[in-house]
């Protein structure tokens, strides 16, 4: 038998249907939801012959318990599975940079990962990555966390809908997508450049590091130029996951604007 892994929350389910239904292999669903946003799930797996299970609360519970990343943030199981859990595919979609590139009608924009630990930065991460229209998200296989059920959840279908690239060596990466003409910037607190006096509107990838320790020292060296975030607060930093869309959003407004 193929393996297979659970991933919960309405949106990660239903995008899951949508893109890759072939892959769901069956959902249970809180008995007790009658609300509209369970009668459009039925509905869908319906369409696409998927096999759905009324089920018990508690039985959700005990499977979103098994589930990497442990009890979510708002406490209480329920509230991280919302009442729909699917049992899917353990296979993942391999995909290479080059795949990727190879397919784009306009100049790319890439986010890179430098080692985010945290599944639900990564989640986050995702989909700000899928609402700036970004083609792909890269990070390291090493020292970083994986696109877990967590990871799912928090993402709310962008992790169907922009692709994720592990790779073994991400300073070789930068250096490969240097090569494709694509630009590298890594945020920097210390940068002497801010983010807004920068020309993004070629092919860019951007390039931001873990929480707290910010990016490795190899990662810096090999990137093609730093800029920060300018802070006018208290605040030393920022979520990685915001500042990933205020890198990103400048970004796609300079490809908008064209300034």
């Amino acid at each position: 038998m193929a393996e297979q892994r659970f991933i919960y929350g309405f949106h990660a389910v239903i995008s899951k249907l949508r893109h890759s239904p072939d892959d769901v292999r069956e959902i249970f669903l809180d008995q007790d939801r009658q609300d509209g946003r369970a009668r459009d799930l039925i509905k869908l797996a319906e369409t696409h012959g998927v096999h759905l299970i009324l089920s018990a609360a508690a039985r959700l519970d005990g499977m979103a318990g098994g589930m990497a990343g442990g009890v979510g943030r708002t406490g209480g199981q329920n509230a991280r599975h919302q009442g729909v859990v699917a049992r899917v595919s353990a296979t993942l979609r391999v995909l290479k940079l080059d795949d990727v590139l190879d397919t784009l009608a306009e100049p790319a924009l890439l986010l890179v990962l430098d080692g985010v630990q945290d599944p639900h930065n990564l989640g986050a991460c995702l989909r700000v990555a899928d609402a700036a229209g970004v083609h792909a998200v890269i990070a390291p296989k090493d020292r970083a966390c994986g696109l877990n059920a967590t990871a799912i959840k928090v993402a709310c279908g962008a992790a169907e809908s922009v692709p994720f690239i592990t790779v073994t060596n991400l300073a070789r990466s930068l250096r490969e997508m240097k090569e494709r003409g694509i630009l590298t910037i890594g945020a920097a607190a210390e940068a002497e450049s801010d983010l807004y006096a920068l020309d993004q509107t070629g092919a860019l990838a951007w390039v931001l590091g873990a929480e707290g320790d910010g990016l490795r020292r190899l990662t810096r060296e090999t990137c093609d130029r730093l800029a920060r975030i300018p802070m006018q607060g208290s605040v030393e930093s920022l979520n990685v996951s915001v500042a990933s869309g205020i890198c990103l959003y400048e970004a796609r407004r300079q490809r908008l604007t064209g300034t």
